[in-house]
């Protein structure tokens, strides 16, 4: 009897499970376009990469790379997407696995991630200013290397997000039933607050409502959770560090850091640019996400414009 009601109750446990993550997948609904552009399609390797371009196609190309969690999109780009492509020729992508391009139950590695950013910016740029976020710079770095690119502006870069690869995480994660529940939490709306709050934003307040419900809405599209499985788990950082990255570049580098920033720390930055030889501007009331905080002071670094230093040499304690 005792064996019976157990099994009853695991099996309605898993039923539960099951309706939720069905309720779940409805209210999310039809993802819209991330920025205000043209929505263009790029086919790579089996999957259709959705990017949005803007600009004057004979302006200098300059490409936007999203950095990588549960919630990314190029949205990320939104506070500087249009002033931008007043200056230059734009192109923004969903990287495979996010936002809207195809999410198929791949094993999602760094490498894959790099050779997209190699061969996007080859198909669909020339010479282009590359600017990166945070986990992806150091794909922009590694496939600079063998690309001509103008220049680089790398957002917090970092090539370790997490200790190790923990194979058991991925597979969790990337299991039918369970996996999505597990999944279902870490993209909640509690959950993207928590991450903004705790080290994406200075000041939340900057945070919009409307961003936390594109950025759930994202979460929950079907096969989300299969890229976020690789990176939670460790398996989406590179093998080589932001030092041997740089160091193998013979373009113009610059590093923008928020002051405020404890993943990776402004610490780390200077220490990065020291050892790179490359330059360093921080933006004060800022953490790892500077360029939406202040769009103003992050665009005139693109745009070569003398920033006002908000760094100070005590900053780091």
């Amino acid at each position: 009897m005792k064996l019976r009601t157990l099994a009853g109750a695991a099996l309605g446990a898993v039923g539960a499970a099951a309706v939720g993550n069905r309720v779940l997948d409805r209210r999310a609904g039809e993802l819209g376009p991330p920025l205000a552009g043209d929505q263009g399609t790029y086919r790579w390797r089996g999957f259709d990469v959705a990017y949005t371009e803007a600009g004057d196609p004979d302006d200098p190309d300059l490409v936007l790379l999203h950095g990588i969690n549960a919630a990314a999109t190029s949205n990320e780009w939104r506070t500087v997407f249009e002033a931008l492509a007043d200056d230059y020729h734009v192109l923004a992508p969903d990287l495979p696995g996010f936002g809207l391009s195809d999410r198929p139950p791949l094993t999602y590695s760094a490498s894959l991630y790099t050779t997209f950013v190699r061969d996007f910016l080859t198909d669909l740029s020339e010479n282009a200013v590359l600017v990166a976020s945070s986990l992806t710079a150091a794909y922009a770095a590694d496939a600079a290397s063998d690309v001509d690119v103008d220049r680089l502006v790398l957002i917090c870069p970092t090539a370790e997000t997490m200790p190790g690869r923990r194979v058991w995480l991925r597979s969790l994660v990337r299991a039918p039933l369970v996996g999505q529940v597990v999944y279902n939490a870490i993209g909640s709306k509690r959950s993207i607050r928590y991450f903004h709050d705790d080290h994406g934003y200075h000041d939340t307040s900057n945070l919009a409502d409307e961003t936390v419900e594109y950025e759930w809405q994202t979460a929950h599209q079907p096969g989300a959770r299969f890229a976020t499985a690789s990176f939670i788990s460790g398996h989406l950082d590179p093998e080589a560090d932001m030092d041997d990255l740089l160091a193998d570049l013979s373009v113009p580098v610059t590093l923008v850091w928020g002051r405020d920033s404890d993943m990776p720390p402004l610490a780390t930055g200077r220490d990065l640019a020291e050892s790179a030889d490359v330059e360093l501007v921080s933006i004060g009331d800022s953490a790892l996400l500077p360029h939406v905080e202040h769009p103003e002071e992050f665009l005139a670094v693109v745009r070569g414009q003398t920033v006002e230093p908000t760094d100070h040499p005590d900053s780091d304690e």
